[in-house]
């Protein structure tokens, strides 16, 4: 059926965007965008969490150790699907691998932090690109790059970057396959839909819910 041009296709600006066939909104699910306010994370639009627990802080719940003006971002592109679970173990967490100890001796007492200054400092942003799903429980650490259109497995551990339109799976994460083949993933990078305006995305939806090759190549 199609759909009228006058309709919303689907609003940015709320916090809870998945209303339920009675009528009643789904709390559960959010757009990050929405409810993140952290100087050190960005989030694009259209860009959903859900979780089955209570929430008060959804920048502390995705990437629990990433602090307000720490020397490391998160970044998210747009129309991503974060299941419960998701989380982005950020570089504040490291701890220094190459020293005789691992123990973060100024955490506990400031007198020490010459000592620890050169290492706090460090910092490597995360960026996760656009149209990614990561499944239940998943976790992201430091440092990492996910492409476009990746899918991560529930549970999966991924300490490595990953390329786009791959699929990862496992602890530690391995790539078990490209999505799409060449001439695909590159048609898909051609087309960008993530990109345009939220009113030629909605015209793009019969396309992008396919798997119709013949018809994604035709427009790009």
């Amino acid at each position: 059926m199609p759909v009228s041009p006058d309709s919303v296709f689907m609003d940015a600006t709320l916090t809870h965007p998945l209303t339920l066939p009675d009528g009643s909104v789904y709390t559960n699910t959010v757009w990050l965008k929405s409810v993140i306010d952290h100087p050190n994370i960005h989030v694009g639009d259209f860009t959903y969490y859900n979780d089955f627990d209570p929430v008060t802080d959804y920048a502390a719940r995705i990437a629990p150790y990433l602090h307000p003006g720490g020397p490391e971002h998160l970044h998210i592109g747009r129309y991503c699907q974060f299941a419960h679970g998701t989380r982005f173990i950020t570089s504040s967490a490291n701890h220094p691998l190459e020293w005789f100890t691992t123990y973060p001796f100024a955490v506990f007492d400031p007198d020490q932090m010459p000592y620890f200054a050169k290492e706090f400092a460090r910092g490597q942003d995360t960026r996760i690109g656009h149209d990614v799903w990561i499944g239940h429980n998943a976790m992201i650490l430091p440092g990492v790059t996910i492409g476009n259109g990746v899918i991560v497995g529930a549970g999966a551990v991924v300490a490595r970057d990953v390329p786009d339109w791959s699929i990862v799976v496992g602890n530690p994460g391995r790539v078990v396959r490209r999505r799409f083949d060449e001439d695909t993933c590159a048609a898909l990078d051609a087309l960008a839909w993530w990109d345009r305006p939220p009113e030629e995305v909605r015209d793009l939806v019969p396309l992008l819910a396919s798997g119709d090759v013949a018809a994604l190549r035709a427009v790009v």
